[in-house]
């Protein structure tokens, strides 16, 4: 499940230096995260960073990106892998 920033967000800039893989990036309005790159923090932590830090709790899972813990460990490890040349 990645996660997604609702419109809720005040754009405090505390939850995109936080995420590990740098999902989160300044979108036209608000903060939002990348679903491709999202793990949740699986692999880097225990809970994911963004939601720990969020003031205003804008962070839910979203539903149109719905991935297992598996899925998620699977998406960490490519986003780990070196890139080939």
């Amino acid at each position: 499940m990645a996660l997604m920033i609702t419109d809720e967000c005040i754009n405090c800039d505390v939850c995109e230096p936080e995420c590990p893989n740098q999902a989160i990036y300044l979108g036209q309005e608000i903060y939002e995260i990348d679903p491709n790159k999202c793990t949740e923090c699986v692999g880097h932590f225990d809970e994911p960073q963004c939601v720990q830090v969020c003031p205003v709790a804008c962070i839910p899972v979203n539903p149109q990106h719905v991935e297992n813990r598996e899925t998620l460990w699977q998406k960490f490890q490519w986003l780990q892998a070196p890139a080939s040349s």
